[in-house]
């Protein structure tokens, strides 16, 4: 799982060589998820089940709260008081928690810090770092201790319990920058109480927030790069929880994390903390220093991989960052997160994919357009699979982020979702999804304003500690954990291309709806592709191949010029006249990314008018052109299956004519 020992790979797939408990009885189908071939990927799903079992072992008979991911998770899960976490920090030390602090006093020791920051992203991190503070607080009662982090930012702000303050000393808030400095300069003596920025502590026994700074956070371009120097990366493990292909990239292998853009360019989800900095505030990076930050990380760790961990990568940054990728020839490996809208053409994706994109995620959430209009997506579902068609002819793998038990969701709306889903992925323009069960929280428009949704808050009770999960009751939707495993089901069948003429109503033990969604619904959508014309600005881009041109005669004697282009996996030749085939070869070069910018389209027109015979309008109606679009001509076939239009690109993907 370290790929040290990669022969052992062999052993371990006989399924003698490892003990297997109960994670193994519901093992799934391998020679589906890995072929005959994929020996070194079966071996570290089934270690990884392994892993688990001893995990499940260490659960029952060592500590009750062991994770490998997740250590006492459910103690900082809605946790609006801090009682029970309280009773637990208290308590006499697990073997875990023993070891936890052991480790902790052997870093202490060698760094001999002033300050000790804990980041706590997630309920799962709470208990380890409230008992790291608690150690230091009681060793180490000179050393500051801070917390910071995604837990924080969304749970502790409305903190008041000073009890919090007895494992801690300082909380900080959003963006860590500008607070850490203001809090370091404040304990160093060089400024007062009243410059510090976005922070909590407890003053004369009173927890009080301050926030009274006037100086701005540091822009993201000013943040800096991620610095992994000190990671032991070449220990970390590579597992493969499940099969989803999609899931295994969280955990299978290492991937850099990097940050295109601070906030979401759309910010409008109704069931999204939109009202948070993370998300309300959009400071996008440029594609150049982005691409200096790529260079840099990895010269640092070795590691081409990257996953950009925005809540939406935005689309025209994307198309920058693939072009400035392609012009300084990286190679990198990247996926990133999306919302599904229509800029994403299929010649954006192409280039995407050119520059090394091999999967996105978005967020279909509930397939019914009048949810998606309550929840603000700004999509529909016709357009979503629209989009998801053009990443997959791309070659980018898709996984859909699906939703179930949004406010006033009826059951024939969930019916009607599924169907769409199935349709989806029988399409096949989605690999992979996963359900999720709508959760409201105080930070969202639904959590802020329940009743413009129709639902009712119904608690927790807050308690001085964390606010985030608020319960709710929706009296004109349905029982929606009555769905829940049908759904699950039914999707793990599609993703496995299988089931799709089931009657939807196969999943569940209750009667359920008929769905009222038309069955050829999303091959219609498909369908619906209109062509526009590229606009005169779209810049024009040639990422292929330079053709090796001859000037030769057809049957009749007439003189043709023919054009060779010789890719990665084929070749190919494009006859033409010599008037035209002289005009590719001249301006193919001026088209490739490099220093010189390249041409707008308009240019490309006015070159071509000047340059070949003819009309450029007149030659995009020609009988020529339109057999190249429609793959109609044996030799060219190969060109022609792949030309198509949009509004704003224009590609010939086998040869890599891109207009952008």
């Amino acid at each position: 799982m370290q790929h040290k020992n990669p022969t052992l790979a062999h052993a371990i797939c006989s399924r003698s060589y490892l003990p297997e408990a109960s994670r193994f009885d519901n093992l799934e189908e391998l020679e589906w998820a890995f072929g005959t071939m994929g020996t070194h990927d079966k071996a570290r799903h089934l270690a990884t089940l392994y892993l688990e079992d001893l995990g499940d072992l260490i659960t029952e008979a060592v500590d009750p709260h062991f994770g490998f991911s997740r250590y006492a998770e459910r103690l900082g899960s809605t946790a609006t008081h801090f009682d029970e976490l309280e009773l637990e920090l208290e308590a006499a030390d697990s073997l875990v928690s023993t070891i936890l602090k052991e480790v902790l006093a052997k870093h202490i020791a060698e760094q001999q810090p002033d300050i000790i920051c804990l980041s706590v992203p997630f309920p799962g991190n709470v208990y380890g770092a409230f008992k790291c503070g608690q150690f230091i607080k009681k060793h180490h009662p000179n050393i500051k201790v801070i917390m910071g982090g995604g837990y924080a930012n969304t749970e502790l702000r409305r903190l008041s319990d000073e009890r919090i303050f007895n494992y801690l000393d300082y909380i900080c808030l959003d963006d860590g920058e500008a607070p850490l400095l203001h809090l370091i300069e404040y304990l160093s003596g060089e400024k007062g109480i009243q410059h510090l920025k976005r922070t909590y502590s407890l003053h004369n026994g009173v927890v009080c927030y301050h926030n009274t700074s006037t100086e701005l956070d540091v822009p993201q371009r000013e943040t800096g790069t991620p610095d992994y120097a000190g990671l032991r990366l070449h220990d970390y493990l590579s597992v493969i929880e499940i099969v989803n292909p999609m899931h295994r990239l969280w955990s299978d292998g290492r991937w850099n994390k990097l940050t295109l853009a601070h906030g979401c360019y759309w910010g409008k989800c109704s069931f999204c903390d939109v009202t948070l900095d993370y998300i309300q505030r959009y400071e996008p990076l440029t594609p150049a220093l982005l691409c200096d930050r790529i260079e840099a990380i990895i010269a640092q760790t070795g590691q081409t991989g990257f996953h950009f961990v925005d809540e939406a990568a935005p689309p025209a940054l994307l198309r920058d960052l693939a072009l400035e990728i392609l012009r300084r020839r990286l190679t990198v490996t990247w996926w990133t997160n999306i919302r599904f809208e229509k800029s994403f053409t299929a010649d954006l994706c192409r280039l995407l994919e050119a520059s090394g994109c091999i999967a996105v995620s978005g967020g279909l959430e509930v397939a019914s357009d009048r949810l998606l209009e309550r929840m603000k997506k700004g999509v529909t579902v016709a357009q979503v699979a629209r989009v998801a068609h053009h990443f997959t002819e791309a070659g980018i793998m898709v996984h859909a982020y699906l939703m179930y038990g949004f406010p006033t969701q009826t059951a024939q709306e969930t019916i009607d979702s599924l169907e769409m889903v199935r349709q989806l992925f029988e399409a096949g323009v989605v690999q992979s999804g996963f359900w999720h069960r709508f959760a409201m929280t105080a930070h969202s428009p639904v959590g802020l304003e329940p009743a413009a949704y129709g639902v009712t808050e119904t608690g927790p009770t807050f308690g001085g500690f964390a606010d985030n999960d608020r319960h709710h009751d929706d009296p004109t939707g349905t029982d929606h954990d009555l769905y829940a495993e049908g759904l699950r089901k039914s999707l793990f069948n599609y993703m496995h291309g299988v089931c799709f003429d089931f009657p939807l109503s196969q999943w569940f033990d209750f009667k359920v709806p008929k769905p009222t969604v038309p069955n050829d619904f999303i091959a219609k959508s498909l369908a619906e592709q209109p062509e526009k014309t590229p606009r005169p600005t779209a810049l024009v881009v040639w990422n292929g191949p330079q053709p090796l041109a001859t000037l030769d005669e057809d049957d009749d004697g007439h003189a043709v010029a023919s054009l060779h282009f010789h890719h990665k996996q084929h070749e190919w030749a494009l006859e033409t006249s010599p008037a035209l085939g002289q005009w590719l070869v001249d301006v193919l070069p001026l088209l490739q990314i490099g220093e010189q910018p390249v041409m707008t389209f308009a240019e490309l027109q006015r070159d071509f008018e000047e340059n070949a015979e003819g009309g450029f309008a007149a030659f995009l109606a020609t009988e020529e052109w339109a057999a190249l679009r429609g793959g109609a001509l044996g030799v060219v076939k190969l060109l022609l299956q792949n030309v198509s239009y949009s509004n704003k690109y224009l590609i010939i993907k086998s040869v890599g004519l891109i207009s952008l």
